[in-house]
């Protein structure tokens, strides 16, 4: 039984709050303490990045899940997402460069997001097909 001490806390927006850590088992910690509708659209984006991008890195960095190339910490990362209140958000850090481009704009360079509500019929065929383009890009180095 968890103690309530010890489940994550929710920040403003309803993103949990996690320890950095590297790994599956960190993305696993945040994807199961994401709140309700939330927490299975973590889990299909985790599993269609894993199924995409075979050996895919793992971590958990400033509350939410990165996502990097398998050939290693040089390679950067290629996606993140974070939980809002009304979606999930996820950002392609070299969106631009993506055909089609992911719908939603940024103000920093290259990066574009896509946007998850609930009930949503939401293109996961496109997702993966993104996810392909983006782990052979450059990668965010942070």
């Amino acid at each position: 039984m968890i103690d309530k001490e010890d489940e994550p806390r929710l920040l403003s927006g309803g993103n949990p709050q996690m320890p950095k850590g590297d790994g599956d088992a960190s993305v696993q910690a945040y994807i199961a303490a994401m709140p309700g509708w939330k927490q299975a659209i973590g889990r299909r984006i985790d599993s269609t990045v894993s199924e995409t991008v075979p050996g895919v890195r793992k971590a958990v960095k400033w509350n939410s899940p990165f996502y990097g190339s398998p050939d290693g910490k040089e390679a950067g990362w290629f996606l993140v997402f974070h939980c809002f209140n009304r979606y999930v958000k996820i950002t392609f850090f070299r969106g631009q460069s993506l055909s089609p481009m992911p719908p939603e704009p940024s103000k920093s360079g290259d990066t574009r997001y896509v946007h998850i509500h609930e009930d949503q019929d939401f293109d996961w065929v496109q997702f993966a097909d993104w996810v392909r383009q983006a782990h052979i890009l450059p990668g965010e180095r942070l």
